[in-house]
């Protein structure tokens, strides 16, 4: 299949009037010659098919339940709206649910869902987090950095945790970030730590911030905290759920501009997203949806409800420029999972996910190994 006069995403993080095919499964003769057979686009903007690297669920499902039909319906809806590719994020929860949680990730992914996004892995948010910060975390299942049950865990699913998070603060996260970073990639997360404990696991080998803003100090001109740590490193990337609801269009822009290039956005989305509004639960918590605001008894904000999509196009109506949008939703969550020879970006030989959208990135069409998904 070949297409023709399309605003092509490319790797240079720019659009580009152009043409592309794809054989096999995969993209061919990008920016090269029009086909004889290409289908006219029209101007259409194609970009590669968004991944997101937290998401707790969807559709009535959480990945946590430990629950192969309700991950493949994950996937489904993930695809349906043209995120391609996630890795579901744990919770804190007792380390035999985790373990089974992962399990049936790696059936997914040993399997995978023919019309679904791709299961690329499993984001362990939880359980060594700080009581304080802990955000819609169950404080009952809380626990110090423990290498040797990151390990196992690790064994048990095949290396399917592609990130393991932590707070700095904690006795032995420095340790811990610096023999985990080489399994996977760390992320501070649900923390409360100064500059300079922050600082010790970054420099320990953590290169990711976990929803920026989220569960952490703020920034402060005397104490910068983990944002300020994370931000001076270009080896750092930070998540940002642009939902509306989470972060101020002003602090999402301001994140573009304290971590350049370097803004991965999520979803952080749970079984709420795409139901209707009322009562869900997170991590065997109640929660409560109004709207687009997710909150525990108690009124904290819990997970989105949000997918990631939608997470793009409204950072987009906040201000920041579409190319970047479009970057944090596919090459640097790519690059962060390490799934960058294969996925992020159109290029040649690169397996051919990709959206179709118009000039506004309202989404028309969604293409897995350029097969089109049927969002009806």
């Amino acid at each position: 299949m070949y297409f023709k006069n399309a605003m092509v995403y490319t790797r240079a993080f720019a659009f580009q009037l152009g043409a592309f095919g794809v054989e096999d499964g995969r993209f061919v003769d990008v920016l090269g010659a029009p086909h004889p057979d290409a289908v006219d686009l029209q101007g259409a903007l194609v970009i590669p098919g968004l991944i997101d690297i937290h998401t707790h669920g969807n559709s009535g499902a959480d990945f946590c339940d430990g629950d192969e039909a309700g991950l493949r319906r994950m996937a489904r809806y993930c695809a349906q709206h043209g995120v391609t590719a996630f890795t579901p994020a744990s919770m804190t929860l007792p380390y035999p649910v985790l373990e089974r949680a992962f399990a049936v990730g790696r059936q997914v992914a040993l399997r995978p869902e023919p019309h679904g996004a791709r299961f690329l892995g499993v984001n362990m948010e939880g359980p060594f987090f700080s009581e304080k910060r802990k955000g819609a975390q169950n404080a009952a299942y809380l626990q110090l950095p423990d290498l040797a049950a990151f390990q196992r865990l690790q064994e048990s699913c095949g290396g399917l945790i592609k990130l393991v998070d932590l707070a700095p603060e904690l006795p032995g996260a420095v340790e811990f970030a610096r023999a985990a970073s080489r399994s996977c990639t760390v992320s501070v997360a649900h923390t409360d730590a100064d500059y300079d404990q922050a600082a010790a696991v970054f420099d320990a080998g953590a290169t990711h911030l976990t929803h920026l803003y989220n569960a952490m100090p703020g920034v402060h001109h005397r104490q910068p905290g983990p944002i300020g740590a994370a931000s001076e490193r270009e080896t750092v990337m930070a998540e940002l759920i642009c939902d509306g609801v989470h972060s101020h269009p002003s602090a999402v822009r301001l994140a573009f501009k304290l971590f350049p290039g370097r803004i991965c956005l999520i979803s952080d989305s749970m079984r709420a997203c795409g139901m209707p509004e009322g009562e869900s639960e997170l991590g065997g918590q109640k929660v409560f949806l109004r709207g687009r605001r997710a909150t525990l008894a108690d009124g904290t904000i819990a997970g989105s409800a949000t997918n990631l999509y939608d997470c793009m196009t409204t950072a987009v109506s906040f201000g920041v420029p579409v190319e970047e949008a479009v970057r944090a939703a596919t090459w640097n969550p790519a690059h962060e999972i390490g799934a960058l020879d294969d996925l992020g970006s159109i290029e040649n030989g690169k397996l051919a996910d990709f959206v179709l959208c118009d000039g506004l990135l309202r989404r028309r069409r969604v293409y897995l190994s350029g097969a089109e998904v049927q969002t009806g």
